[in-house]
């Protein structure tokens, strides 16, 4: 397991790093601190930590393609996520529901494919932001590199037939005779190991056209061999014009310290839960953004970016039947062994095929269903997701934080206006069918006024709070002139299905005229002994032990 996911670590670590906007050995100085550090630390078998598209993409909007702001971004992210662990914190990340998610990684999975076309045709130049990305693109298009575009679309079919054969590869049984046996798992670490495969073959054809005398691709060129010093990151940067200061460099990053730490945990987390409900085993969220955060502030370390979990190469970890988080050791070990021996020979991979690495990797996390299915099943969160996907081809953080908002919006305004059952006989029968907040208190007011003094004759109410678990001041301050009010038009308000704390907490607050019955149908038949009174109270007073 660990060799096979360290064969498809290496290639993605180098693209990843291109992604990032940095020299390509930061990708596989992420590579391995996170596996050393999860096999202590993690608590599910099958999860990888390393470099990802999506966190390559956030880091390429926050550090500035500068290697300094990379290792410190992955320092302070790693400080935040290792607090929000110590201090059980993880309850945060409930709050980004799944449109946005959705939303984001959509949008990510287009703006990371589009951005890697520049490569796949061999322009040079080309903006980093989307909008400005496509326009010159499609302006540039003429000045495509043959060499280029043909490895390149030929890495992409390979990648997509290997994956293909793999989803379609029958189980070999352990009945069958033994050529079948091999065949079938020749055929599936061919499968497993695409990335490393179509790397080593682009390689195989550029190293071929070097030794010819004429080049039509653009290579990766030189990578520093040996392992990365173990130092503290720098907290300053030294420029022509003078050093940025600790102050100015996080300011720079800004709303990225909380985006990059949150969008790890999130995936990470997310990923582990969906390995551990599917092997039947469990996890403890809190010590996941412990391991993460220890993994990314070790990493800085050793000149690390910001990682987190890979559902690639855990999906990986998961189907060569890996047992612990072990595992990692040996694909650290591989990428160690990567570095210090084999960065020369990465001078010849082509950056082409490398973009078909990245376009294979995200053109899955595009979910063009998750339309249609919220269509189908609840409309108003395609706003959220609708909000998100589209500002994030803008700029991610806006395109996130918009997407919570809006998810917010709809939350509390289902918190503020629950929805309101009214039964109309002797009394008015009021339920509200969910929980009672503050903000829900004056709709609730306005409901059981108009409708108990519009009736014909006006009604006295019973307020059935069986759906109700708790209640804060201002209800109960809501509640006090509810009473009030009605008692002013001759009509009562009692309460049944009372549970045990909400009960507590309006008999301490001593309401005048409040009255409480066991059951609704107590409260019925008491309140309809006299219907419509004006001048009598219809309920009569339970005894003290209801």
């Amino acid at each position: 397991a660990g060799l096979a996911v360290g064969l498809t670590a290496v290639p993605q670590a180098l693209a990843y790093a291109e992604l990032a906007g940095l020299p390509l050995q930061y990708g596989l100085y992420s590579s391995f601190m996170g596996c050393f550090v999860y096999c202590l630390l993690g608590t599910a078998k099958d999860v990888t930590l390393g470099p990802t598209a999506i966190m390559s993409l956030l880091v390429s909007s926050y550090a500035f393609q500068e290697p300094v702001y990379a290792i410190l971004l992955a320092f302070l992210s790693g400080c935040i996520q290792l607090a929000m662990g110590l201090l059980h914190l993880g309850f945060l990340l409930d709050f980004i529901s799944y449109p946005v998610i959705k939303g984001f990684t959509s949008a990510a999975s287009i703006t990371i494919s589009f951005n890697q076309i520049k490569n796949i045709l061999g322009l040079q130049g080309i903006p980093r932001q989307f909008f400005l990305q496509v326009y010159e693109t499609l302006r540039r298009i003429g000045e495509t590199r043959a060499g280029d575009a043909i490895l390149g679309l030929a890495c992409l079919a390979a990648l997509a037939a290997l994956r293909a054969m793999k989803s379609r590869l029958p189980r070999a049984a352990s009945a069958e005779p033994l050529a079948a046996r091999i065949s079938y798992l020749i055929v599936w670490v061919s499968a497993t190991a695409r990335n490393a495969l179509v790397v080593l073959f682009a390689g195989l054809v550029a190293y071929s056209f070097q030794v010819m005398g004429s080049q039509p691709l653009t290579l990766t060129g030189t990578i520093p061999q040996g392992l990365p010093t173990f130092h503290p990151p720098r907290f300053s940067m030294a420029t022509p014009n003078g050093t940025v200061p600790f102050r100015s460099m996080v300011e720079d990053m800004g709303v990225g310290l909380a985006v990059v730490p949150l969008m790890g945990l999130l995936e990470t987390i997310a990923i582990a839960k969906a390995f551990a409900s599917q092997n039947s085993y469990r996890i403890d969220a809190n010590q996941e953004l412990l391991a993460l955060g220890v993994a990314n502030i070790l990493g800085s370390f050793v000149s690390s970016y910001p990682i987190t979990g890979s559902f690639g190469r855990t999906a990986v970890n998961a189907q060569s039947g890996v047992c612990t988080p072990a595992g990692g050791l040996v694909t650290g070990a591989l990428v160690l062994l990567s570095l210090a021996y084999l960065t020369s020979l990465f001078y010849y991979i082509p950056k082409a095929a490398l973009a078909a690495v990245i376009i294979s990797a995200v053109v899955p996390m595009f979910d063009a269903g998750i339309f249609r299915t919220l269509w189908r099943v609840k409309r108003l969160d395609l706003v959220p997701l609708c909000v998100t996907f589209l500002l994030c081809f803008w700029e991610i953080q806006y395109g996130i934080v918009a997407g919570v908002l809006v998810s917010g919006v709809l939350l509390l305004y289902s918190i503020a206006r629950p929805p309101v059952k009214v039964l109309e006989g002797d009394v008015l029968l009021v339920q509200p069918e969910s929980s009672l907040h503050f903000p829900a208190m004056e709709c609730l007011r306005d409901t059981v006024c108009s409708r108990a003094l519009t009736a014909s004759p006006p009604r006295s109410v019973v307020l059935d709070c069986c759906h109700i678990s708790s209640v804060d001041y201002t209800v109960v301050v809501g509640l006090a002139e509810l009473l009030q009010e009605l008692r002013q038009h001759g009509l009562s308000l009692a309460f049944c299905g009372l549970k045990d704390p909400v009960l507590k907490v309006l008999l301490s607050a001593d309401l005048e005229g409040f009255r409480h019955f066991p059951s609704r149908e107590e409260a019925e038949r008491c309140g309809g002994a006299e219907p419509g009174s004006s001048s009598t109270d219809p309920f009569m007073r339970t005894s003290e032990s209801s």
